[in-house]
């Protein structure tokens, strides 16, 4: 029995989330959105407020006029809040989990103030004070470019960008951009001073806290920076937990779905970074579709199936340009911890043939994190599979769970 009932709840308020919420309340639905952070916007628009512009401008038209309405439906989900716990009932399910960012193991690389690229954002976002601090930027992808411009706009001293892709593989991606015009001007305004391609940590260094970081071209130059912070991310994982545990099949990208978004298991939609890391549009693409779908308009949604093919293609050109290089795989020394919720080190892991018996004989995924951070490290290094998701998809009270 549920304590709250609707026809289509969405996981996720960030853009996919909040543009399948919008378009099943166009089609008559009564929706609700469920999401772990108290504001919506996800990673790239939270904190958007009415003078926003650039990229976040966006954020703000789609959030405003969110409403919560009630209706009768057949399904449930066990959600926890900040004052209790209560099961929430719906007809339609739509999956907008998102993404998180992959870690990659490196000496040093569990010294306080390394951390996520999109994790120092966050924190910044939520106040903390960033203006002065010297910070690297590091890693693959996008989304290096946008924290690097967040964190010089509000103080921070960022000194460079370091991109392990190379300049060559970046510049045919550059050329993909003249057919969108959008995105070239987006990628204009992202630029920076001091974007170093082919070119990644090695190791971290300090006593208590980060101090420098050394950086390694492919040509084979290795020096120091001295820093505050290393904002360090690796490309997107899709967050896939929830699916999982619901029985959706993955394909290699994510949640493996159809043409209106839906997965194999009936009344249960998915859109966004979950199915595929594909960027800001085709997440709003494919959340409308699995919106529109999942409030009964399919034409509606099929008039949105060629967008979403050119911004696929887009993200299939994105991915190729920052695929990760294999030099990245001899980051970790033997004794550099991958699992650092557990301690396990690399040649441990080293001795296991796969994840499955990696887990047993190491603890590694078991931690609180339960494979989050070392599982997409894994995955890279190895090769291997960490498919194995059992409830609760976070951490919960003990009163919950009775």
């Amino acid at each position: 029995m549920a304590d709250r009932e609707f026809d289509v709840v969405v996981v996720g308020a960030g853009p996919a989330g909040l543009a399948a919420a919008r378009r099943a309340a166009e089609c008559g639905r009564r929706v609700a959105m469920l999401d772990d952070n108290p504001q919506a916007g996800g990673q790239i628009w939270r904190g958007a407020s009415k003078e926003a512009s650039g990229w976040m401008r966006p954020g703000v038209e789609w959030m405003a006029g969110a409403r919560v309405f009630d209706a009768p439906a057949p399904q449930t989900l066990a959600v926890e809040t900040f004052d209790g716990e209560c099961r929430v009932g719906y007809g339609s399910l739509i999956l907008a989990t998102g993404a998180r960012e992959r870690f990659l193991p490196f000496p040093g690389w569990t010294l306080p103030n390394v951390m996520g690229a999109g994790g120092l954002q966050a924190l910044a976002k939520s106040g903390m004070p960033i203006a002065g601090k010297r910070v690297i930027v590091a890693g693959s992808g996008p989304l290096l470019l946008a924290v690097a411009r967040y964190l010089r706009a509000h103080g921070a001293d960022v000194r460079l960008i370091a991109e392990q892709a190379s300049l060559s593989a970046l510049l045919r991606f550059g050329m993909r951009l003249i057919r969108h015009p959008g995105k070239l001007l987006q990628t204009v305004s992202l630029r920076a001073r001091r974007y170093i391609t082919s070119c990644w940590p090695v190791s971290a260094q300090g006593h208590e806290k980060l101090e420098g970081v050394t950086l390694r071209r492919a040509s084979g130059r290795t020096w120091t920076e001295a820093c505050d912070y290393l904002a360090c991310g690796f490309g997107l994982i899709p967050n896939v937990e929830l699916a999982a545990l619901l029985g959706c099949r993955m394909s290699k990208t994510g949640v493996e779905v159809d043409e209106h978004q839906q997965t194999l298991v009936p009344g249960v939609y998915a859109a966004g970074e979950a199915t595929g890391i594909g960027g800001l549009e085709l997440s709003l693409a494919e959340g409308e579709i699995a919106g529109y779908a999942a409030g009964g308009r399919h034409d509606r949604a099929e008039e949105l199936f060629g967008a979403r093919a050119s911004h696929r293609r887009f993200a299939a050109a994105l991915d190729q340009a920052f695929a990760l290089r294999a030099e990245l795989r001899d980051l970790p020394r033997p004794d550099t911890f991958v699992c650092r919720c557990e301690d396990v080190t690399m040649d441990r892991l080293r001795a296991c043939s796969n994840w499955r018996e990696a887990k047993p004989h190491t603890r590694c995924g078991m931690g609180p994190c339960q494979g989050r951070i070392c599982g997409g490290a894994a995955e890279f290094l190895f090769d291997w599979q960490t498919e194995s998701v059992r409830p609760p998809v976070f951490p919960a009270r003990v009163r919950s769970l009775l």
